[in-house]
């Protein structure tokens, strides 16, 4: 368990920030970044895993979750009210045995299927799978949709953080495509085709209205 309490991040970090609710808090209308539940499986939802077993799947599914929250806890801390430091350190804490007991699955997943150089193997999908859910463009999305979900996971009974990773994995990926606030309209001005032939202008420069007509 000491490989996945070392992510926690210190809790001086979460000290003095107001109880705002998360929702909200970055938009005046927030995108929907809603999606249906997945398995873990899906293209996109996390790094795939060629001949993974049923368990081994539900654990990527279960550490690509935690991985997102810890990214949030790191890139979104110029956002206080959503409490990502907090949130995470907490679920860290409270599903403290499935996410050891999926890191264990994992990493006799990388055993069984890349040998001697396994570890190698798992550092690398750690890597990416960080590079994965770091984002620049849409970060104030993703840092929306991260102190939403770290909310949910505080909010499931220990031993269910799978299915807050289920039903929230899919919201997580959205967010890390760059949407723009749902009360902002934007308003494309046409700009009128006006002759330039000179009988259409005055000499102080003024457009003639006959030549509108024409």
């Amino acid at each position: 368990m000491a490989r996945v309490l070392r992510w926690a991040i210190p809790a001086a970090a979460a000290l003095a920030v107001p109880t705002i609710p998360a929702n909200a808090y970055l938009f005046w209308t927030v995108p929907d970044f809603s999606g249906p539940a997945v398995r873990g499986d899906e293209p996109g939802i996390t790094l795939p895993l060629p001949g993974a077993r049923p368990e081994e799947v539900r654990a990527n599914l279960v550490w690509t979750l935690r991985a997102a929250l810890n990214v949030a806890a790191l890139q979104c801390q110029f956002a206080r009210p959503l409490m990502t430091v907090s949130n995470y350190n907490t679920v860290l804490s409270q599903h403290r045995d499935e996410l050891s007991g999926a890191y264990t699955t994992l990493g006799n997943y990388f055993r069984r299927t890349k040998g001697k150089v396994w570890q190698r193997a798992f550092d690398s999908y750690t890597t990416q799978s960080y590079n994965g859910l770091s984002t620049f463009h849409a970060q104030i999305g993703f840092c929306e949709a991260a102190g939403q979900v770290g909310k949910s996971a505080i909010a499931a009974r220990r031993g269910n953080f799978h299915g807050v990773a289920e039903q929230n994995m899919r919201k997580i990926r959205n967010a890390l495509i760059p949407q723009r606030d749902q009360l902002i309209r934007y308003t494309y001005l046409t700009v009128p085709n006006l002759p330039l032939d000179d009988r259409c202008w005055d000499r102080k420069g003024r457009f003639r209205k006959e030549c509108a007509q024409s």
